[in-house]
């Protein structure tokens, strides 16, 4: 029986040694992955030693741009479909931000909200841009409206979409995510990363699942895989922590738009809800059957909400 027993635990342990081998993968070199998702109007803008990769479209007599800024684990294509609908109108820029997409990581491993909203007014600086409506979604709207209350003569309009900075608890929480905060798998399972679990973590934050594409998910995955992403998200859970700067929420006095998924099992709609009890002059606009990306998800039926919103105020 022990015989048995230690044969079955041989046979368990290469089989899952195979399989961790299988689903492996190393790190790209930015310059591989440049020639698939950079494209004709993105540019590399250094600041403060980072590289950010910046897309700045539409007419550049829009004195008030849009801002976009995306979530943990995205990337600025993550706002295509908004862009398609707003760059014949309006000035739009976006960025990756870092630790993500084809940024990479920040050169001192600072990850703090502090940090990041450092990045996007010096962006808006390098630009010569004097104020500007600030959009973003999950991390990217923790980061607009600490901007905001940080920085609120940059700040014209936000707009928050399913933001983050709330201490929550979530319905669901993407594999992905929790692998990357687990200190077991970032020790032993650091280049594990199959595409059925990036394909699973993408499915977990639509409210529609069956709209996640093989070549979203194939986005998804190659841009995770960017030179040093991977441990970049490591760290901004740990140094990220929601809860910093929400006593101040109620400093703002710019007018605020809160899109939520009524389907967001991530951060759930009671934090919606919060937002505009704590912020002075906002609106709540839920889509029942979006989930945590609704902007990527319904791109149409988000923007067309976010362009009534603007031109009411």
């Amino acid at each position: 029986m022990l015989k048995v027993a230690l044969s079955l635990i041989v046979v368990i342990t290469v089989a899952l040694f195979v399989f961790i081998k299988m689903h492996s993968a190393q790190d790209i070199p930015l310059e591989q992955l440049k020639p698939r998702w950079a494209s004709s109007a993105s540019s590399f803008i250094n600041i403060d030693g980072l590289t950010l990769h910046v897309r700045d479209e539409g007419p550049k007599s829009d004195t008030t741009p849009i801002v976009l800024v995306h979530g943990t684990g995205a990337s600025l294509h993550t706002w295509d479909g908004w862009v398609t609908g707003l760059k014949g109108e309006r000035r739009i820029i976006r960025f990756d931000l870092p630790g993500f997409g084809l940024t990479g990581p920040e050169p001192q491993n600072d990850y703090t909200i502090e940090k990041y909203t450092d990045y996007l007014v010096k962006l808006l600086n390098h630009l010569d841009i004097e104020h500007a409506i600030v959009a973003g979604n999950s991390l990217g709207g923790y980061i607009g409206w600490a901007t905001a209350v940080r920085y609120p003569e940059k700040v014209s309009q936000l707009v928050l979409i399913d933001a983050s900075g709330y201490p929550y608890n979530a319905e669901s929480v993407p594999i992905a995510f929790k692998l990357s905060q687990n200190k077991f798998a970032k020790f032993f399972l650091k280049d594990f990363i199959p595409k059925f679990i990036v394909r699973s973590s993408v499915e977990n934050v639509y409210g529609d699942p069956s709209l996640v594409s093989d070549e979203l998910v194939n986005r998804y995955y190659e841009l995770a895989l960017r030179e040093g992403n991977r441990a970049a998200i490591s760290e901004r859970f740990v140094q990220t922590q929601p809860g910093k700067l929400r006593h101040e929420l109620n400093t703002l006095s710019v007018p605020t738009l809160l899109i939520w998924g009524g389907k967001d099992k991530l951060i759930p709609l009671e934090m919606g809800k919060q937002f505009e009890r704590d912020i002075p002059n906002s609106t709540l606009v839920v889509f029942d059957d979006l989930g945590h990306v609704p902007h990527e998800e319904d791109p149409e039926a988000t923007l067309a909400a976010t362009l009534a919103f603007i031109d009411k105020h």
